[in-house]
This record gives structure tokens, C-alpha cells and sequence, in this order.
């Protein structure tokens, strides 16, 4: 088990431009969906439900220039620290960093005539200062942060001409770093795009009779956009790397009932492979189709559409993974818990955090290993971790020993999908620094390295401290993981 990493293994973290950022109206930046989400204090629900973003959501919030009740706002102020940041991962020993590019910085009213000039200079930074410490950039394009203003003239991905503005969007973005960005991402997690369709598609609910089909109308504009600029990277520079990415769910039936089984499959088939099926192979799979015929959903998809989508297959499976799920054909008495973006069924043989969040390391090899049997390219984890309660202590010390378990076993189950024979280019575990979370919009659930001295409702000194686990994963990149078999 010694040498069970590659020797090019990318080590490292990811953070998204919207929970850490801040500066929300710097430099001609305009809202996103994240900047009208509000922190509701007595919110502690079991079940994960997405906030409910209307118009009337979106009018209010553009009349009101608060940051402790829109923390995402402020985020960690990551706007200013950046280099200090970035420093700290240095020092944790990150081969790569995963970061976000807010579109709305870039280009503030959606289709302005050339970008804002000022915005890419702050990524210009960012990236630069991520190569300084040889530290590999790995840019998300699109990571729920909608701009309002998409939403309001065009109506959100629904529209094709979010196709267009987002591709003049990427161009922008290959064409400035060329050279100096290789991996890329298109979509965070597109698989969420139906279960939250605000943040991850613009589109409104507002009680329409065809919601679902509005959701996979726009869904389908995102897979065209997607395949688009995979062609534009590719012959901007043949050194780019893009990567398809979903949130994926393992899912087991709740019992071995044969019902349950075909449940499960079902289930593993809308929520996850389908929408990596149409990235990676290029077509709409049988049960789509099927799905879509079922339930009286007409999507308006011309033969162009999917000469694109074949032409234009992603490099790699980018995936998050954070917990998994069960299925069955009778649901009356299982019981519900919270989960990445919705909640998923309990499962008895399972722990779980503070949140309700199941902790499930083997569904990591199991993941890992479906996925690679289905498509057969590397894949890249591009999130995982586990929120915690943590304590600052008097002498600035965190005891973080729950976060070096979770991560430990998680990691072991990746090296050892590994060993099964899955090629895996890297590991980003999911905010190394603490950040606003993106569900509830709290701080107090935190899942990095580093402690941000910032509560709930922007208190604090904002200084940064090494918390334990900060000490555990540096040892993990500097014997290139051998040292999480110990």
C-alpha cells in the first residue's frame, strides 16, 4: 500500500467564488441567486429543502444592502485575503487549487460588449498567485452563482440565448489563461440543476404548470453550452482539460427485495448516470427518453443540438461525494435526512454529522468504481468532507479529530478504488478554509483546514488559524497519501 498514489496524484482543496468571495458589489460585480439568499437563524430542519427564491425574494433583496443576513455577501472577504489564503494551502502542500469564476463579475449586465476588465484582473491574481506556489489552477466556470441579470432579461437557462452569452463568456476565460489554466470545469454538480433550479439554472418557480419540463428545457441548453465550449477550449489550446462534474449519490435498495432493486437502479439512473451519459457518450440514454415520454415533458432539441453534444465529449468525470443514498418501492416508514442539496432516505447502518449528513467511506469505492466501469476516463474528486461544529481554543489551537477520521477513511476507500484499478487524476477535498455554507447559508458549519474566526452573523476577527487536521492532511500530500494506511 506503500505506493499506491501515482506520483503526479493531485492533492488539494476546492472553494466556490460565492461562499467565499465577498465584495458582492465591488467593481461593477451584480447579484446572484447565493447574494439574495438569506441566513434564517431558527431554520433546523431535518430535511434538506432549497430556499424558496421568487421574484418577490429577488425584489426585496435588491432594495437591501445587508450583509449579516445575505452572508454570502461578505463570505470569508477572500476578495482581500486571497494571497494570504492561497499561502496557507501553499503551506499545506496543494498540488492543485479548485476555484470559481463569478460570471457576474466578468460580465456585470449578462451581455455586455467586452468583459470588465477589472474582474479578470482579480482572477489574473488569483491564478498567478496559485502558479507562484506551483499550485495547479483548476477553474469552475458556472458554480451556482446565477446572475440575477440573466435571469431577469432572458428567463434563466430556459432561454437558448443562454447558450451564446455563455459561450462569448468561456471564450474570454480560455483565450486570457491560456497556458496558464489546463483543467477546467463547465457546470458545478449539474445533476442538481433539477432539484435547484434558481441557483443552477435562473429558472422561477412560480407555480408553472410545466416547472419540471422548464428545468430539463434549460438542463438540455446547459449540456449544448457545455459540449460548445469543450470545442472552443480544445482549439484554443489542445492542453485543455474539461471535465464533466455531478454530485453523486450512491444508491443502495433499501432492502433485497427485487423491487427495491429496480428502485435503486431507477434512481442511479435520473440522479446520476444520465447526466453523465450525455457528457461522456455524447446521447440521450433509453430511460431519459423514456422518463421524459412518461411524464409528458417536450423538450425543443434540434439535430445541431446533438451534433454538438456527440462532437464534444468531456476529458474527465468530475465528481463530489459526499454521502449516499437508499431506494425502495414502498417508502411509507423510512425515515428522512438531510443530504448534498436534498435529502435522502436514513440509513440504519450508517453515521452521521451534526446535520444529518450519512457518512459512508465505501460508498466512495463503490462510486468510484461504478462510474469508471460505466465510462471509462479519469476521474477527478472534486469535492468531499463533512461539516463539523469546531471550537477556537484560548491558544489558538482547533481539536478537529472527527475531521482527520472522516477524511482518513475516505481517502483509504480512494486509494483503494485505486488499487481496484480506477485512474483518478486528483482529490480536492471540499472548503479547506472555512466558508459560508451553501444550503443554509450559516458558518457554523465548517469543514476546513483553516478556521475563520467569523460566526454566524459576521462577529469575529476574521483571522485565519491552523486547526489540527490542517497538520494531518500537509503529512497526507508530503508522503503522497502513503501515510493514511498507517
Amino acid at each position: 500500500m506503500n505506493d499506491i498514489f501515482p506520483n503526479e496524484f493531485l492533492w488539494g482543496g476546492a472553494l466556490s467564488a460565492c461562499q467565499a468571495e465577498g465584495a458582492y458589489d465591488k467593481e461593477e460585480k451584480t447579484l446572484t441567486i447565493p447574494d439574495v439568499m438569506r441566513f434564517n437563524p431558527t431554520d433546523n430542519r431535518k430535511v434538506t429543502k432549497q430556499p424558496n427564491i421568487t421574484w418577490e425574494v429577488i425584489k426585496e433583496a435588491k432594495g437591501d444592502k445587508d450583509t449579516i443576513m445575505y452572508p454570502k455577501r461578505r463570505g470569508i472577504n477572500f476578495y482581500e485575503t486571497y494571497k494570504d489564503d492561497i499561502a496557507l494551502f501553499a503551506e499545506i502542500g496543494f498540488k492543485v487549487f479548485r476555484y470559481s469564476i463569478s460570471w457576474a463579475r466578468v460580465f456585470p449586465n449578462g451581455n455586455d460588449e467586452k468583459p470588465n476588465e477589472k474582474a479578470l484582473e482579480f482572477y489574473d491574481n488569483i491564478i498567478d498567485e496559485c502558479l507562484k506556489h506551483q499550485i495547479e489552477p483548476l477553474i469552475t466556470i458556472s458554480h451556482f452563482d446565477m446572475p440575477i441579470v440573466l435571469i431577469e432579461k432572458y428567463g434563466g437557462w430556459y432561454n437558448r440565448k443562454l447558450i451564446e452569452l455563455y459561450k462569448k463568456y468561456c471564450e474570454v476565460l480560455f483565450e486570457r489563461y491560456k497556458g496558464k489554466v489546463r483543467y477546467w470545469v463547465t457546470f458545478n454538480e449539474i445533476n442538481m440543476s433539477i432539484k435547484a433550479g434558481a441557483k443552477t439554472l435562473g429558472i422561477i418557480n412560480e407555480g408553472q404548470s410545466n416547472f419540471e419540463e422548464m428545468l430539463f428545457q434549460g438542463l438540455h441548453h446547459q449540456f449544448v453550452a457545455a459540449s460548445s465550449v469543450t470545442e472552443i477550449a480544445h482549439r484554443i489550446d489542445p492542453k485543455n482539460k474539461i471535465g464533466s462534474m455531478v454530485a453523486y449519490f450512491t444508491t443502495y435498495p433499501h432492502t433485497c427485495k427485487p423491487e427495491d432493486t429496480l428502485k435503486a437502479q431507477q434512481d442511479d439512473q435520473m440522479k446520476n448516470d444520465f447526466y453523465l451519459h450525455v457528457m461522456v457518450k455524447g446521447n440521450y440514454p433509453y430511460y431519459a427518453l423514456t422518463y421524459f415520454k412518461d411524464n409528458n415533458i417536450n423538450l425543443s432539441m434540434t439535430d445541431e443540438d446533438f451534433k454538438i453534444i456527440k462532437s464534444n465529449n468531456a476529458d474527465f468525470i468530475g465528481s463530489s461525494y459526499y454521502n449516499s443514498m437508499i431506494s425502495s418501492a414502498d417508502d411509507v416508514n423510512i425515515e428522512l435526512t438531510n443530504g448534498n442539496v436534498h435529502s435522502v432516505y436514513k440509513n440504519p447502518h450508517l453515521p452521521a454529522n451534526d446535520w444529518g449528513w450519512q457518512i459512508d467511506p465505501v460508498g466512495l469505492r463503490v462510486t468510484l468504481n461504478h462510474i469508471y466501469n460505466k465510462y471509462e476516463i479519469p476521474i477527478f474528486i472534486l469535492e468531499n468532507s463533512s461539516g463539523f461544529h469546531d471550537v477556537l481554543n484560548s491558544d489558538g489551537t482547533v481539536d478537529d479529530p472527527y475531521r482527520i477520521d472522516f477524511l482518513k477513511q475516505h481517502i483509504q476507500q480512494m486509494g483503494l478504488a485505486i488499487k481496484d484499478g480506477v485512474n483518478i487524476l486528483g482529490y480536492t477535498m471540499w472548503g479547506p478554509i472555512d466558508i459560508i455554507s451553501s444550503s443554509k447559508s450559516e458558518m457554523s458549519k465548517r469543514y476546513g483546514f483553516i478556521y475563520v474566526d467569523q460566526d454566524d452573523y459576521g462577529n469575529g476577527s476574521k483571522k485565519r488559524y491552523k486547526k489540527n487536521s490542517f497538520y494531518w492532511y500537509k503529512d497526507i500530500i508530503k508522503t503522497n497519501g502513503r501515510t493514511v494506511f498507517d
